[in-house]
């Protein structure tokens, strides 16, 4: 099976996963590490149905996840990354705006990934070096100064002691750019990125299933995906800082940061 019949598997299980958030009622929520890492039964039936769906298409292929704590060995030969609902705290709360977001990885490297928004239908995704679309359509990362970009960022929630550090850098983000998006979803955020509606995107901490879709699916339509002292994203355990956008924004952030 090759690369993009691994991703129309993909899109399928993503697509039919989307009716059981489109259809959700009466979500409750319960908390993980804090109050503000939640789970619902939802993200565990969105999870579920990815893995049957995916292990019946490939037989010994290995699950790296958010949810049930199924982290399985990363250098595998085949291996899923998935996050069931990235956004978790928007879908609680109605915000619409929240995503399903899975990348296939085949010995190490990023090969394929999808990342789909039901409540606009809008479905992101990429192989490797074949470029990144949306809906069927390729996208490109802007190619524009970071004085004509919007920026995007996340807050790093569950990492309160990072608070002073973030919002230190969305104001120099908001003072260098057009403004500021905060939106709740970072694998969205990293799709903004690949259709060039932003700039640039930064959070402080991320884990591997917040990023891994993102970061082919932002590569591939000519962006970069770095960490913040602009070092290439790794991809293991280890809740990196994300630096993600087009190649002349991304290099004036990290010279605005001091990183460069």
């Amino acid at each position: 099976m090759n690369d993009r019949e691994i991703l129309n598997l993909i899109c399928a299980a993503e697509r039919e996963a989307a009716a059981l958030i489109l259809e959700a009622h009466d979500i409750m929520a319960e908390n993980k590490s804090d109050r503000r890492d939640v789970v619902t039964e939802y993200d565990r039936r969105v999870q579920a149905l990815l893995i049957e769906r995916l292990s019946a298409a490939l037989p010994g292929a290995r699950f790296f996840c958010e949810e049930n704590d199924r982290h399985d060995d990363l250098r595998a030969e085949h291996v899923f990354i998935i996050d069931p609902i990235d956004g978790t705290m928007n879908f609680v709360h109605g915000f619409h705006h929240s995503c399903i977001s899975a990348a296939y990885m085949r010995g190490g490297e990023l090969r394929a990934a999808a990342i789909y928004n039901p409540y606009v239908s809008e479905l992101f995704t990429a192989v490797k070096g074949e470029g990144a679309q949306l809906n069927g359509r390729p996208i490109h990362a802007a190619e524009t100064p970071l004085s004509e970009n919007v920026v995007c960022c996340g807050t790093s929630p569950y990492n309160p002691e990072l608070a002073d550090r973030t919002f230190g850098l969305m104001k120099t983000a908001f003072l260098a750019g057009l403004d500021i998006r905060r939106e709740g979803a970072a694998a969205l955020d990293l799709c903004s990125v690949a259709a060039g509606r932003a700039g640039v995107y930064f959070e402080l901490g991320l884990s591997l299933w917040d990023y891994a879709a993102g970061k082919l699916i932002v590569e591939e339509a000519g962006g970069v995906c770095l960490t913040l002292d602009g070092a290439p994203m790794p991809m293991d355990p280890s809740r990196p800082t994300v630096l993600a956008g087009g190649r002349q924004a991304v290099r004036e952030f990290l010279e605005l940061t001091g990183k460069c």
